[in-house]
């Protein structure tokens, strides 16, 4: 028997390799298709924007106009085809390629064997506006502007080539002004067509090119700020001209039928000025709030905008809006549920640990982040969390850490504070947390396992996510799953000691016994207000205490969101992308057209409650059956009870025994003073050579911009034999 298996298995290997083979290279080749053909239809999309301005291509698309005016959708349909549609196909294209890598993307995939520079990773700009640079995201930066440079001196040749037709200086002017602040509105439309593609959070194409929300955040900051400035300026000429007129008052109340309608236009500009000015550094530090709520005007700007242009010049910027309607719905439907708060205590340096029931089918890694409401606090507050947990820690909960920064954290750890006291007092706990979640969302792939050496930077409670890193590092190492990481060097940065116990979140030795065979972890800990270690011995292994929430319902995070199961979520996107076009035929065939319809405003507000109609009717559809499979897949996963003991044995909860754990003796603490970067880099240079070295920052500006000055530094000096810092920043900033 023992000479038959040998001699069988030789058989069916090779067999079952070529099938494996075959498979492998039809699944390459068919992602490689389909990421060839999103980036073809992208440059062709994005190049026809960069040249419309040109005098030949705007009069071919004049022409495609006229040619297209009698088809069912008429002029609306031909603009929507060409600025907004390819933005919608790419969408399709990600999701089957989305699908076709299936839900885990990372399958232990090498290293490069040569280190080299990667734009994406490497640091041009570190300090000035834009914060933190890197050299694609400057590329990306002088592209735009670009754009808007050639756009504007093509159109003001253009409108020059015409002005001297007019009599008198006075007409020559409110002629330059209105032609002017005409052609900065179409460049504001384009711009607004990228606008909104950065800030839907789970938007198939940031999953495809595997941009979490809280790296995008920035570009629609950027975007923002462009956008407002052109929109500004769009207005201002035109005041400026009417006023010239002495028809200034009558001209910002009009409201047309046939042509632009003023008094809209004013009332969406206006909107967009407020969000504008309270989303600025100085006024959003010193009231969040005014910048949340004030932010949530989008929805006066783009529905008066609609009504301002018409339905026809709005399907140029309609492609990234009906995303984030998408996404937006989404978000809506999941944040119905809620969500139950497994236990929750409060640390000695303020900071709150809540652990939340979860699914086991939710997809999340170890750099994701939650948007979390707690609805005692407020129905109306949103705030963004990284997850200190790793999905690998347990298939029924998640944690958060949470800073005691401002009035909300302080009422929540007061809440908890005064549901322990309850409890020691030995009466029945009435203090309920009800608890709503938004996500989780973050990267597509977790590239923090495809660096053989890391370098993890936190500044305070940006320790959270490193946590969380740890963590999977280590349930990899022991389950023998597909990890690069084996050097780890993890620099901390807290102002007092008081923060240490952050650090005993999580059992190390736990999670992976006797790891430092396999892993080398070392920690440096900086406390830079303290010139000496407290008296108390084991202060930072001091237990910290558990308590259980009251819990209002049986009930875990919802798997509807748009980072989550594949298949449902772009039946989603096409789903509501069809119902969309269906409501448009209806509308414009059986209304429209038949009725002689030519009122611009009437038509762009029934194009936007076309484009809502689709997301909630067919969308919704969708989302209803997405929730039953969802209630059907929770009842045969979930557990019995989920008890604090079973949420200990991971590692998440249980207090550290030192006479146990070896990091001990990799960590160390310094009083009174702070990272000296450039000693870090030149210590790991000599001592890893020549790799590729992630580095990953967590925490304030200021932290970001020194590593990334140091990196920067090192890289122009670097010698041959040196490795190759590539920075990545965790830090979210709303």
């Amino acid at each position: 028997m023992e000479k038959n298996s040998v001699d069988y298995s030789p058989l069916l290997s090779p067999r079952v390799e070529e099938a494996a083979k075959k498979t492998f290279c039809l699944v390459s080749a068919t992602k490689w298709t389909l990421k060839s053909l999103i980036c073809v239809i992208f440059i062709a999309w994005a190049a026809f924007i960069f040249v419309f301005p040109a005098e030949l291509v705007h009069g071919l698309y004049s022409k495609w106009i006229n040619l297209s005016e009698g088809t069912p959708f008429g002029i609306t349909g031909s603009i929507f085809m060409i600025f907004s549609a390819p933005v919608l196909i790419i969408a399709f294209l990600a999701i089957a390629h989305l699908l076709i890598t299936g839900e885990h993307q990372f399958h232990g995939k090498k290293s490069s064997k040569y280190p080299r520079f990667r734009l994406w990773t490497f640091p041009v700009l570190v300090k000035g506006p834009f914060g933190v640079v890197s050299a694609t995201e400057l590329i990306g930066i002088v592209l735009f502007s670009l754009y808007v440079i050639w756009a504007i001196f093509a159109y003001t040749l253009r409108a020059l080539a015409f002005m001297y037709e007019r009599s008198s200086f006075k007409d020559k002017s409110m002629f330059m002004l209105k032609i002017m602040g005409l052609r900065l509105g179409s460049i504001g439309l384009f711009c607004l067509a990228f606008l909104f593609l950065p800030v839907s959070r789970g938007s198939v194409l940031l999953r495809f090119i595997d941009i979490p929300f809280e790296h995008a955040a920035k570009y629609h900051v950027w975007l923002g700020h462009l956008t407002m400035v052109i929109f500004t300026l769009h207005g201002l000429f035109y005041v400026i001209a009417w006023a010239m007129d002495g028809r200034l008052g009558q001209e910002l109340v009009e409201w047309k039928d046939i042509g632009i309608a003023n008094l809209p236009g004013v009332i969406s500009l206006l909107a967009g000025l407020l969000m504008w000015v309270t989303s600025l550094p100085g006024v959003r530090t010193w009231n969040f709030e005014l910048f949340f709520y004030t932010h949530q005007l989008y929805v006066v700007f783009v529905v008066f905008l609609a009504l301002h242009v018409g339905d026809f010049i709005f399907a140029i910027a309609a492609g990234g809006i009906f995303l984030f309607v998408l996404d937006r719905f989404l978000r809506f439907c999941q944040s119905r549920r809620k969500v139950n708060v497994i236990s929750s205590r409060c640390l000695p340096c303020g900071t709150v640990e809540l652990v939340l029931s979860k699914p086991q089918n939710l997809r999340y890694n170890a750099l994701s982040f939650i948007f979390l409401q707690v609805r005692e606090l407020s129905w109306l507050q949103w705030h963004p969390f990284s997850v200190s947990s790793s999905p690998l820690d347990g298939k029924h909960h998640l944690a958060v850490l949470i800073k005691v920064l401002g009035k909300w954290t302080e009422r929540l750890r007061q809440r908890i504070t005064d549901a322990d006291a309850q409890k020691d007092s030995s009466v029945q706990p009435h203090t309920v947390i009800t608890a709503s979640v938004e996500g989780p969302y973050g990267h597509e792939v977790p590239y923090h396992l495809m660096y053989e050496n890391l370098i993890l930077v936190a500044g305070g409670i940006g320790l959270s996510p490193f946590l969380a890193i740890l963590s999977d590092i280590l349930h990899r190492v022991r389950e023998g799953k597909p990890c690069q990481p084996r050097n780890i060097l993890v620099v901390w940065a807290v102002k007092k000691s008081d923060e240490l116990p952050l650090l005993s979140t999580i059992d190390m030795e736990t999670i992976c016994p006797s790891f430092s065979d396999k892993v080398n972890i070392d920690i440096h800990i900086y406390v830079t207000r303290e010139l000496y270690p407290p008296v108390e011995e084991g202060y930072i292994y001091k237990p910290i205490k558990s308590s259980f929430c009251p819990m209002a319902s049986d009930s875990g995070m919802s798997v509807l969101v748009g980072t989550g199961h594949n298949f449902w979520s772009g039946l989603y996107v096409i789903s509501s992308t069809i119902g969309f076009v269906i409501f448009m035929f209806l509308l414009y065939n059986y209304h429209i057209n038949p009725s002689g319809i030519k009122i611009w405003w009437y038509k762009g507000l029934l194009f936007v409650i076309c484009m809502v109609a689709g997301v909630v009717i067919f969308g919704g559809f969708v989302v209803g059956l997405w929730h039953i499979w969802e209630k059907r897949s929770s009842m045969k996963d979930r557990p019995n009870n989920v008890t604090i003991d079973e949420i200990q044995q991971t590692g998440t909860l249980g207090p550290k025994d030192p006479s146990q754990d070896n990091i001990a003796k990799s960590t160390i603490i310094r009083y009174g003073s702070r990272p000296d970067f450039k000693e870090i880099f030149e210590l790991m240079s000599e001592k890893w050579g020549h790799v590729d070295v992630g580095v990953l920052v967590c925490g304030p500006p200021t932290l970001q911009t020194s590593v990334a000055e140091e990196i920067r530094s090192h890289s122009i000096t670097r010698q041959r034999h040196h490795p190759i810092f590539h920075f990545n920043s965790h830090s979210f900033d709303l």
